[in-house]
């Protein structure tokens, strides 16, 4: 395991990291800097989306889509995770993490777009995702398949195991419940939300994400309002910790670049083949606008929550005991400035983070199981699997589970990649058609495929 961990560690140091930057710069340039240009359509699609109630009940809207999406992306990473880049790789992770998320969104965009062009539609639902596109887009059945398979044992299997045994540790320390009755606590839930399908899903997600983000950063507003003398010191020392000539000499802005670097790709998991997942089932008139939105998830998952822990961090965890990492870390500071019930207050977020990231992750696996098969027995297996592992992360040692998704995730990456490069084309073609129409005055652009010759193939079916 050790070996396998080592391995995993340089990996993503040396090569994943500079695969995903360098992706995440030729979209940025590629579709001129569309995560900055197109923010302000960004936050008045989400706004329309979120107020809008013209879509019949069975359609999944862009807002759901959205939520979806960041709730496999919101989870206990952005409070264990950015804590642990912090100690590993001092404050100027934060920085690099900030400028990965800002970069990446790109990648998330070009993603997101290609799920809605290539998406199929089920039982009247949309659905969709990296196998999808890879398999109609690039007509490669094989990496489609491997797409699938990897999907399903990481996101859905490994990655939820590992989701509920930070909520069995974090209810063990706040609460005193004992970690076998989280699991059945856990169970439970998830064989009433995840057997009422991608519907139930959404609906869920819809409310967990948005109230208990909200909580969360109103909390870190509140240490950050306490400790508001303190705060330009922070900023510098993130500054200097990123850039400052003792750390060049002493080599930690290596350190910090890394892991900065490999937190904001772990949490916001653009480029990673998750999010597209839920993208594709949205209902919208140009696959762009979805585009769009899931590159303000990017912002909002890791420039807002992420950052949140970090200033909660850096701000209260001065003079923690030795020894504490993750989300022990988090507990510990954020009592610091608000009292001993915040270790209850991070057990209650970091279960409902925890536990929207299983079941929006479950539907990811569910989505590509449903590639090959819309048998309602294999649909069956796999999400008693599913819940099944859930329950066992809970109360058994991880590592090497954890390790071995490490890995996994590498190919995913990979395999994704290649294919966003390779359809990379026909996202330009339907982003310069949106900008093209709103130019032309046309508030809310519909996409048809008939109006880009190249994409009016069948096997873009959903246009």
């Amino acid at each position: 395991m050790d070996k396998l961990a080592a391995l995993n560690d340089f990996i993503w140091n040396y090569i994943m990291v500079a695969l995903m930057l360098g992706s995440a710069l030729w979209f940025t340039f590629r579709l001129r800097f569309v995560q900055f240009s197109m923010f302000p359509e960004m936050l008045r699609l989400m706004k329309n989306s979120a107020a809008s109630g013209r879509k019949p009940a069975r359609n999944v809207s862009s807002f759901e889509a959205l939520m979806l999406s960041l709730a496999s992306r919101v989870g206990v990473g952005n409070l264990a995770g950015v804590t642990l880049a912090i100690t590993a790789g001092g404050p100027g992770a934060v920085f690099w993490m900030w400028v990965m998320a800002l970069l990446n969104a790109a990648t998330a965009f070009v993603e997101a777009t290609l799920a809605q062009l290539y998406k199929t539609r089920e039982n009247g639902l949309f659905t969709g995702g990296p196998a999808y596109y890879i398999y109609r887009g690039l007509k490669n059945r094989y990496m489609a398949v491997a797409v699938v398979f990897l999907t399903v044992v990481t996101f859905s299997y490994t990655f939820c195991s590992v989701q509920s045994n930070t909520i069995a540790i974090s209810a063990d320390k706040a609460f005193g419940i004992d970690p076998y009755v989280s699991a059945l606590l856990v169970g439970g839930l998830m064989v009433a939300v995840v057997f009422g399908g991608v519907k139930r899903i959404v609906k869920i997600t819809g409310i967990l994400v948005p109230v208990m983000a909200v909580a969360y950063i109103l909390m870190a507003v509140y240490v950050v309002a306490a400790n508001i003398e303190r705060l330009p010191e922070v900023l510098r020392l993130v500054v200097d910790d990123a850039f400052g000539i003792r750390q060049i000499a002493g080599g930690s802005v290596a350190a910090a670049f890394m892991q900065g670097a490999k937190r904001g790709l772990f949490s916001n998991e653009a480029g990673m083949g998750a999010a597209p997942n839920a993208a594709a089932t949205a209902d919208v008139a140009h696959p762009v606008n979805q585009g769009l939105l899931q590159a303000l998830g990017v912002f909002i998952d890791t420039i807002l929550i992420c950052s949140c822990t970090a200033f909660i961090i850096l701000l209260s965890a001065s003079g923690a005991p030795e020894g504490l990492t993750g989300i022990e870390m988090t507990q510990y500071a954020l009592s610091g400035s608000t009292g001993l019930w915040a270790y209850q207050f991070v057990a209650v977020i970091v279960f409902f983070f925890g536990f929207s990231t299983c079941i929006s992750n479950t539907y990811y696996g569910e989505s590509n199981v449903r590639f090959f098969s819309d048998n309602p027995a294999v649909l069956f297996v796999f999400r008693i699997v599913a819940v099944l592992l859930v329950m066992a992360g809970a109360v058994v040692p991880l590592d090497f589970i954890w390790t071995l998704a490490d890995f996994f995730l590498i190919f995913i990456v990979i395999i994704n990649l290649v294919s966003l490069l390779g359809l990379g084309r026909h996202v330009f073609a339907l982003l310069n058609d949106y900008r093209e129409q709103k130019r032309n005055g046309i508030p809310e652009p519909v996409f048809r495929k008939k109006d880009i010759p190249p994409l009016n193939v069948p096997d873009v079916e959903c246009w």
